[in-house]
């Protein structure tokens, strides 16, 4: 009995020392972050800097060579619509700059004309916007289609609203035009030496927004004198990438910010451009850019002309999305992968995401709510490693 006590006993010993041994030379865990997944809202946008600018703006510029006398106006100052802005008198012109002068007349006068039709186009396409809108409605009042098939029509009334009165403000500024050039008849008219003035009148009712020089100097035909606009009503304009534009529909919501408010503002895409432009980056990549055209939806609070703001522009939402951080997520030959923290060990998951945002991705497969992911894996983590979650300090 005592041999066979002592036998056991040297086989338990044994077997604690081998147990012992292979803990000493197991690794050690490896210290993770981890984060849940989980479901809830998620927000897809594309982000870009943007400039604030007046929707119209006007250039009021010299009709004629000449000495301009000294503008009084100031920047943010008020002016009515043909108030007189600036006086310019003209040098005595030669015949060539006569015909031209006449032949800029002209011009004008076709150019009042052409957007004086424009008004009209876009006043019949106006109602005809306003009259689909009104049918749809009927259909969605009597069942027949769905109530966000009348959303469409109700973006393109919108918008060709917007539409005339950019019309507007283009006949007002053809027809302003027009006067400028016919103000300088009276050089024509003259003889040469004559004193007679040319007096520019305000296209618009609004403020100028600025003026390249203020004091008396002489300047050539087409200089720009003063810029006109109304500061009350602004637009955004964002350029981002094309491959990002295409993502982007008129009537998508933006949200402005990093603009010296504690809320965001709210916009709404008018215009995607139908062009793109080459713009150099900060590291001197050449990209195909585009400029998107958005409207404030209420108070724009002190904004006001060229004025810089961070927009979002939302191309995709969801109220209960399942989500998980985008930092837990790997390439895993062509598709996603992560590792789930299982009771102290990496269980590896083959994932199939949907939308994805800088920080967080929709999970499509291969993840549940209340499973905890390992952030930023290294290349250490295999599956079954022995994993230790790190303390938040």
């Amino acid at each position: 009995m005592q041999a066979r006590t002592r036998k056991i006993l040297y086989t338990v010993v044994l077997a604690a020392a081998a147990a012992g041994v292979v803990v000493l030379f197991l690794p050690a865990p490896i210290d993770v972050d981890v984060a849940p997944v989980k479901n809830g809202p998620l927000v897809v946008t594309v982000d870009e800097d943007g400039e604030t600018r007046a929707h119209d703006r006007y250039v009021v510029s010299a009709p004629v060579a000449g000495r301009v006398s000294r503008i009084e106006l100031h920047e943010g100052d008020s002016v009515k619509e043909a108030q007189i802005v600036a006086e310019i008198w003209p040098v005595p012109l030669s015949a060539r700059e006569r015909d031209e002068q006449l032949a800029r007349i002209a011009s004008a006068e076709a150019l009042s004309r052409e957007a004086t039709e424009q008004v009209r186009r876009a006043r019949i396409e106006h109602k005809q916007a306003q009259r689909e809108r009104e049918r749809m409605q009927t259909l969605v009042r009597d069942g027949f289609v769905s109530p966000q098939a009348s959303e469409q029509t109700i973006v393109a009334e919108s918008i060709s609203a917007n539409a005339l009165d950019a019309a507007r403000f283009r006949e007002r500024s053809a027809a302003a035009e027009l006067r400028a050039a016919k103000a300088a008849q009276l050089a024509i008219a003259e003889k040469p030496g004559s004193r007679a003035a040319v007096r520019l009148e305000s296209p618009i009712s609004g403020k100028v927004l600025r003026i390249p020089e203020k004091s008396e100097r002489v300047v050539t035909s087409g200089t720009p004198l003063l810029i006109l606009g109304d500061a009350d009503k602004l637009e955004i304009v964002i350029d981002v990438l094309s491959t990002e534009a295409v993502k982007i529909k008129p009537g998508m919501q933006v949200l402005i910010e990093g603009w010296g408010g504690d809320e965001p503002l709210q916009a709404k895409v008018s215009v995607v451009e139908p062009y793109a432009f080459t713009k150099v980056s900060a590291l001197g990549v050449e990209e195909q850019r585009v400029n998107v055209i958005a409207d404030f939806v209420g108070s724009h609070a002190a904004l006001a002309d060229a004025y810089r703001v961070e927009a979002r522009v939302v191309i995709w939402r969801s109220d209960n999305a399942l989500k998980a951080p985008a930092s837990a997520l790997f390439r895993k030959q062509d598709g996603w992968a992560a590792f789930v923290f299982d009771d102290g060990h990496a269980r590896l998951r083959e994932v199939t995401v949907g939308r994805r945002t800088a920080f967080e991705v929709q999970v499509l497969s291969g993840l549940e709510a209340g499973e905890r992911t390992v952030l930023h894996p290294s290349n250490d983590i295999i599956d079954g490693a022995r994993l230790r979650e790190r303390e938040v300090r």
